[in-house]
């Protein structure tokens, strides 16, 4: 497949972007995607396929993960993930932008990339807890803080597919394809956006300070989850009684 310039690539992604969620948090929509159409044009120019762009992404957050669980914070390692973290996540973007300037995506790449986000989102705080547990004298609550978060992280995560599934199968248009929210909402999601929750990391180098940070963001996810998960159900309930019910 032949390559194009990266100004022309450029110039396709700004006049080809998809709807967003309604009232996606702030940071998504306007840091990550941006950053993740630079990334999407850089690599369409040099010849990276959607997949090639996912493996990259892969790379570089499971890196910050793993310095978390393995070296010793310090106020440099906190910069240090925060960056493998947030280029992860502006690559994680950039795959479905390179797919639409090579003309559409794939179900295996689709399915790729939900899959290592699944993966990403509980190792992100186990590992958390494991560089608390290691390198931290907190008292014990503030280790097991990240592994609730990696339950509402997962809750969350499985509630949004499952919920588009769904509404799909019934021909209704996910959240993602039904345009944009107000911008107030978007500034009021913040604490939720996984962009922000990787901003925090660069406090990882002092330990009570990054715990208490932490513990106000597990709390908003919480809110978020348990709100969101009445609203989704209401909504599937009025989809009609087509399934089983448990």
């Amino acid at each position: 497949m032949a390559t194009a310039s990266f100004t022309d690539s450029m110039r396709r992604l700004a006049s080809a972007q998809k709807g967003r969620a309604k009232g996606a948090p702030a940071y998504s929509v306007y840091v990550n995607r941006p950053v993740g159409r630079v990334f999407a044009a850089a690599a369409h120019t040099i010849g990276l396929s959607p997949n090639g762009v996912t493996a990259v992404s892969a790379a570089f957050t499971f890196s910050g993960i793993l310095v978390l669980a393995l070296v010793d914070p310090s106020w440099w390692t906190g910069i240090v993930v925060w960056l493998l973290l947030a280029i992860g996540y502006a690559l994680d973007s950039a795959d479905g932008q390179v797919a639409r300037l090579r003309g559409g995506g794939s179900l295996a790449g689709e399915w790729l990339d939900h899959f290592i986000d699944a993966i990403k989102i509980v190792s992100l705080p186990i590992a958390t807890a494991i560089g608390l547990y290691r390198f931290s004298d907190l008292p014990m609550p503030y280790v097991l803080v990240p592994l609730a978060f990696a339950i509402v992280a997962t809750a969350t995560f499985f509630g949004m597919i499952l919920n588009d599934l769904l509404k799909s199968s019934k021909g209704i248009a996910s959240s993602a394809e039904t345009g944009g929210g107000g911008a107030l909402r978007s500034i009021i999601l913040l604490p939720v956006d996984y962009g922000i929750v990787c901003l925090v990391y660069v406090l990882w180098g002092w330990a009570t300070v990054f715990a208490l940070a932490y513990a106000f963001f597990f709390a908003a996810a919480a809110a978020f989850c348990l709100l969101a998960a009445v609203r989704w159900f209401r909504a599937m309930r009025s989809l009609g009684t087509g399934g089983a019910n448990a």
